[in-house]
């Protein structure tokens, strides 16, 4: 009964998203939904596409282990991220008009910056695309009493995503997003009620929890201790706020202030939600503790699926397990078209002659169709955990991209020049200590690219100039520039 629900859900999804597709005729409609996106649609995409499987599998796992202490990254460096990006990004971003973010690096601060920031962030998607992938193969194989292995799951789940994705794009994207919004908070809430009816409540789950450290949030007072906890942090927090599918929503909305208020409301709302799996997760040390022990050590991803299917009815199961797939298919549609976008727009097509737009299109689909076959064959030879997975991802945009876009947004003075040299130390300086420093550095990888990204920002922006500067756009004067010069290319 089970596997046929999802077998059912997962072909009236797919059904949709083509449906979707009918919306679709021009890159901006496939790349950003043509900027018609209401709020109620831009709210329900921004909390659909992070809540992911990382948020049902990988941090109540990660809680398990280590407490509030270890999700710091996520959900609460991820939450942070999307209020900050609404609060501080949004408005000057979307007044750019542009398609991609990678288009934003192009005017800020010319072609070198956008291959490399671009390139950047195309690499990072391969993790958190990844984790997504991974859970699919996971859920296919649970479900189906392990007849389906997770290999197998994993291309039956990539490639039905595909097929809406490919078609439907940002439109796709975005109204399966909003019917999945939907379902994940009611199963959810509804598979929250069941298990806190089998332990007594929320209080006792909260007051076990508490009395055995779960609830320790801040770090030792230790120097070492507390630059680990930051970096943790500010890897979710910084590293996330340059990319495509983040910025994609922003240029979605019908306005500015949709821009803005929907990515706030949406992360917050994504924050309170992702504390539902950690308290199911609890639960099921009180309800089977033996289960627990069993896989805490072994394959701790497994232990919120493994009580839904031993302890709750099968009307529990269909909406926890409805409430899983829709949260990994709203997440993993988004982040393969992203990507795809990007890499078409800024890296491939300043190389080609010049396309017409239909052309541009079926190219972009056509990146589409190859970066879910890498993305699935790197989901299938990793080895990391989800959590970690979607962690690792934003390592390289931390030090390669965040330093470029906030001081190009908001520090007048930084140059080409500037935003090369930060590009350049933040990268050498991640590589330099994964590869050849210590297994357990006093500087943790990505807090020190980040620092050396933000000193080679300043540095390389008030010396003197050595590698020419282009023309380069304000975001705040861009429209002012663009109305009174509409036909003055920009550099």
């Amino acid at each position: 009964m089970l596997l046929w629900f999802v077998i059912v859900y997962w072909i009236i999804s797919v059904g949709i998203g083509l449906w979707a597709s009918s919306r679709v005729h021009t890159t901006k409609d496939f790349a950003i939904a043509g900027r018609h996106l209401p709020f109620y649609m831009v709210t329900a995409t921004v909390f659909a596409t992070w809540f992911g499987s990382e948020t049902v599998l990988g941090i109540p796992a990660t809680f398990l282990q280590e407490g509030l202490h270890g999700v710091v990254a996520d959900p609460f460096g991820s939450s942070l991220c999307l209020v900050l990006v609404g609060l501080l990004f949004a408005a000057p971003l979307y007044r750019m008009n542009l398609l991609t973010i990678g288009d934003y690096y192009k005017k800020r601060f010319g072609r070198k910056v956008e291959v490399l920031t671009t390139i950047a962030i195309v690499i990072s998607y391969l993790g958190w695309v990844g984790a997504q992938i991974t859970a699919l193969g996971l859920v296919f194989n649970v479900v189906s009493g392990g007849e389906i292995s997770k290999l197998v799951g994993m291309w039956i789940g990539s490639g039905t995503i595909l097929i809406y994705t490919i078609f439907g794009g940002m439109w796709a994207v975005a109204i399966t997003d909003l019917i999945q919004m939907i379902i994940i908070c009611i199963g959810m809430l509804y598979i929250g009620g069941s298990v806190s009816g089998m332990v007594g409540g929320v209080g006792a789950v909260v007051q076990h929890a508490s009395a055995a450290g779960k609830f320790s949030f801040w770090p030792a007072p230790d120097l070492k201790e507390i630059i680990a906890f930051a970096a943790a942090w500010m890897t979710m927090m910084f590293g996330s706020i340059p990319q495509q599918d983040v910025f994609q929503r922003v240029q979605s909305s019908k306005t500015i202030k949709i821009a803005v208020w929907g990515s706030v409301l949406g992360g917050s709302l994504y924050f309170v939600f992702a504390f539902v799996p950690m308290f199911l997760a609890y639960s099921a040390t009180l309800i089977d503790p033996k289960m627990v022990a069993d896989l805490i050590d072994t394959d701790p991803q497994l232990i919120l699926p493994t009580l839904v299917l031993k302890h709750a009815p099968l009307f529990a199961q269909v909406m926890f397990f409805g409430a899983l797939l829709s949260a990994i298919k709203s997440c993993a549609s988004a982040t393969l078209l992203a990507p795809s976008v990007t890499f078409t727009e800024n890296i491939l097509r300043p190389m080609m002659a010049k396309m017409s737009d239909h052309k541009l299109l079926r190219l972009m689909r056509i990146v589409t169709l190859s970066f879910t076959v890498l993305v699935t064959l790197y989901a299938m030879n990793s080895k990391l955990s989800i959590f970690k997975m979607v962690e690792n991802a934003y390592q390289i945009t931390l030090v390669m991209a965040f330093i470029p876009l906030a001081c190009g947004v908001y520090w007048k003075r930084a140059t080409n020049q500037g935003a090369l040299l930060s590009i350049f130390l933040g990268l050498t300086t991640w590589l330099a200590i994964i590869i050849v420093g210590p297994e357990d550095p006093f500087l943790p990888a990505q807090f020190a690219g980040l620092i050396a990204s933000a000193a080679g920002m300043v540095v390389g922006s008030l010396m003197p100039t050595y590698f020419g500067h282009e023309i380069h756009v304000e975001p705040h004067d861009y429209l002012h520039e663009h109305a009174a010069h509409p036909h003055t290319p920009q550099h």
